[in-house]
Order: structure tokens, then C-alpha cells, then sequence
């Protein structure tokens, strides 16, 4: 990695939780410390964007520790009387964002993404041709198959390989 580079990450809080912590094979579980430290040194990463679908008391420690670990948290607006009815997609939120930021011209070289979810796959598309992606890294091996013609490429990447896995693991769950 070439250490001038600047890049960003946005990191779908969900699809990072439920594709390691739920996998269906062999749940584990990410130190997000250490996982923030791994976009660093890895992949260039000087701001890294973590999202969430609303915000509940009830997960405050969450925030808290994932602030902590070094990500800027951001959460998904909804109507307030509407939340426990709407699940938590974040993927427009990210799509905005990046877009945006490539619009306004920000300060960064190229976008790390984090998650497989196949609803990022234009942005994906879009920040090959723009030469602006870094990498998509999926939580694991079971990515939505819109990728399947990037993954024998440099874009893609599976947290969940033993390598990559053992960097950024925090313990095991039973």
C-alpha cells in the first residue's frame, strides 16, 4: 500500500454483524479496534464511516464502542413513530455519501467498502470505472452473486479468510 494514500471506508454496521457474528457456519465475532487499524495499515483508510439503521438507547455501548475503535458513526433518519417499523438499510445513505463526496471533489484517493449486500453493486460498478475503489470487502464467503465477476480480482476481499480473520477477530463465540 502506498502510505500517502487517503482513503475512506463505509462499513455496513448490519451486514458486518450478521455476516460475522450470525454466520450460518462458524459465528465470530470483529474487534472493531483492531478491524480499524486493519483498514488503516491495509488499505489506507484515514476516515472510516460506520453506519447503523436508527439509533435506541438500548445499544448506546454499541455507539460508544464503535466510536472508540476510531469510525465516525452515522445513522439512518427515520420518522420517529415509524422506527420500530422500518428495518435499517443504510445501503442509500452510503451510496449518498459516497457520491456525494466524489461530487464535492473531498480530500481522498479512493472508497473501501464493507459489505456484500448486491445493492452497492452500481456504486461498485461506477468507482472501478472512476478508478476511485479500493476494495469491497465482504463480512464473508456468501456475497450476492452481482460480484461473482470481481472476485478472482484485486477489488474484492473476505474478512472472514483465516489470515485476514485472525488480525481482526475479538474472541470466539460458542
Amino acid at each position: 500500500m502506498n502510505k500517502t494514500e487517503r482513503n475512506i471506508a463505509f462499513v455496513d454496521g448490519q451486514n458486518l454483524y450478521l455476516g460475522t457474528t450470525k454466520h450460518p457456519d462458524e459465528p465470530w465475532q470483529v474487534d472493531l479496534a483492531r478491524f480499524r487499524v486493519y483498514l488503516e495499515k491495509k488499505y489506507g483508510v484515514t476516515k472510516a464511516y460506520y453506519y447503523f439503521g436508527y439509533m435506541s438507547d438500548e445499544h448506546r455501548d454499541v455507539y460508544d464502542e464503535v466510536q472508540e475503535a476510531g469510525f465516525v458513526v452515522r445513522f439512518r433518519k427515520h420518522v420517529p413513530a415509524m422506527k420500530s417499523l422500518k428495518k435499517g438499510n443504510v445501503d442509500t445513505e452510503i451510496i449518498f455519501e459516497g457520491m456525494y463526496r466524489l461530487y464535492k471533489q473531498d480530500d481522498f484517493e479512493k472508497v473501501v467498502l464493507v459489505s456484500g449486500d448486491g445493492d452497492y453493486y452500481r456504486m461498485v460498478k461506477f468507482l472501478l470505472d472512476e478508478k476511485r475503489l479500493e476494495k469491497v470487502l465482504f463480512p464473508n464467503e456468501y456475497a450476492s452473486s452481482l460480484y461473482k465477476q470481481y472476485v478472482q480480482t484485486n477489488f474484492c476481499a473476505n474478512l472472514s479468510q483465516k489470515d485476514v480473520r485472525k488480525k481482526i477477530r475479538k474472541g470466539t463465540l460458542r
